[in-house]
């Protein structure tokens, strides 16, 4: 751990005698000074809400997200990657069931805060788990199993045993780029328009074009944002292309699902498996045009088995809406692959 680390930790963490620091972490997450009440999710004033057109699927949890950047600071426009935040930044991402999804009035159980600092050395991040009392969590550097239940959309009663990722998982999603652990969500693609605008106007987002130039990402699960080619490329690029791009952790792969990819073929379209084991299901493509019960990748984002599904880390069950697009985006392809 590099002495800046160590001094920014303890900056935000405390005092020694007020909050420990158990190796890049605080103990607690009210250590952080990040929150003027955790319980309710309300951030202290120099940190700045943020949200996303499409989220990353993660078990139909719901996510608070935040951004907390040195004073004074700020980061540039990138057009194209996840914003380059300056050393001492710290992104939040709280995930909660909400008790019914029919009526987010009726309250939510937290489950977990992530913390991903900006360190000297690179990014550093852990989760804090919430117990029956969520003014405060405590860290959870080897993860943890929980059991949680909530209302669907359908009324019908759902349960998951949601799995906090261990400290080590952290990297699994987040080396984006040559093995290099990274933000991957804040693109500006991806960013809530109303949210990029507070972050313009509290300064910590500078360079920006006018509004007419933004790049913006359809809303994957609403028709009215898009078409269903668009909608179903940012899903994966939003579910997928952080693993699955030329320099990222599955490039070995050759299937690229970032948004930046226009090539059919390294998409998947016609493109045989390079090396899946039981993750091809015996198929011969990752997808066939037209035919999504004969693509790969319906049978992988379609399974919960640990060895076949696709993503592999982050969720327990399967997304019915994400599948219900891939699988009509592939049937409305033309094509063959003879």
């Amino acid at each position: 751990m590099t002495k800046w680390l160590l001094l920014a930790i303890a900056a935000s963490c405390g005092a020694p005698d007020e909050c420990e620091i158990d190796g890049t972490m605080c103990k607690k997450l009210s250590g952080w000074g990040l929150f003027d009440d955790i319980a309710t999710q309300t951030p202290a004033a120099d940190v700045i809400p943020y949200d996303l057109n499409t989220p990353l699927f993660s078990d139909y949890t719901v996510k608070d997200r935040f951004v907390r950047l040195p004073a004074g600071m700020s980061t540039t426009w990138n057009p194209s990657d996840a914003l380059d935040l300056p050393v001492g930044s710290v992104l939040v991402k709280t995930f909660s069931y909400l008790h019914d999804r029919r009526d987010p009035a009726a309250g939510r159980r937290m489950l977990e805060t992530r913390v991903l600092v900006h360190g000297e050395s690179g990014w550093h991040g852990a989760a804090y788990v919430y117990g029956d009392n969520t003014s405060d969590a405590d860290v959870a550097i080897a993860g943890k199993l929980v059991d949680a239940s909530w209302t669907h959309d359908d009324g019908s009663t759902r349960m998951n045993r949601y799995a906090v990722p261990n400290q080590n998982q952290c990297k699994e999603c987040h080396e984006e780029h040559d093995e290099i652990v990274t933000p991957v969500g804040p693109k500006v693609r991806n960013l809530r328009p109303d949210r990029m605008q507070a972050m313009i106007d509290a300064g910590v987002l500078v360079g920006a074009p006018p509004v007419d130039q933004w790049p913006h990402a359809v809303v994957a699960t609403d028709p009215a944002t898009g078409t269903v080619d668009e909608r179903a490329r940012t899903w994966l690029d939003i579910n997928c292309g952080f693993c699955h791009n030329a320099r990222g952790v599955a490039r070995t792969s050759g299937l690229f699902l970032d948004a930046a990819e226009t090539d059919p073929a390294k998409f998947g379209v016609c493109k045989a498996p390079i090396a899946t084991g039981r993750g091809s299901g015996g198929l011969q493509y990752d997808i066939v045009p037209g035919m999504p019960d004969q693509s790969i990748m319906i049978f992988r984002i379609a399974s919960t088995d640990p060895e076949i599904r696709m993503p592999e880390l982050g969720r327990n069950l399967v997304y019915d809406e994400g599948l219900a697009l891939i699988r009509e985006w592939i049937t409305a392809m033309s094509g063959t692959c003879l």
